[in-house]
């Protein structure tokens, strides 16, 4: 079972910024990729990033803004979020391909709000 924990969510103001984290631990295959999904209430889950060992993928909105890195020896994935608006206000859930399973974090919150 493999397990992701999530951390650094918080409420910020607009334009602020937050650095998202997630940790895989437990009995798993190689990491494949890693990556963060959104929900805000009322919508459907989106795509924020994604990345492999070779190449890192953005949703539209987050392009420019955000940046995803990750820590292969720690097996940690993390999201930098720059000029944060209102509507990146979510719920952020950390996502892991390993060994052709799909494994989700339990989710941070993120509240954009002067």
């Amino acid at each position: 079972q493999v397990q992701l924990v999530e951390s650094g969510g918080g409420l910020v103001q607009p334009g602020g910024s937050l650095r998202l984290s997630c940790s895989a631990s437990g009995s798993m295959f190689s990491i494949d990729a890693m990556g963060w999904y959104r929900q805000a209430p009322g919508k459907q889950r989106e795509l924020v990033a994604t990345i492999t060992t070779s190449s890192t993928n953005y949703g539209d909105s987050m392009k420019g803004r955000f940046t995803i890195s990750r820590d292969n020896a720690k097996n940690t994935v993390y999201l930098q979020m720059n000029s944060l608006k209102p509507e990146d206000t979510a719920v952020y859930y950390c996502k892991t391909w390993s060994g052709g399973s799909v494994y989700w974090g339990q989710g941070t919150q993120v509240t954009v709000s002067s």
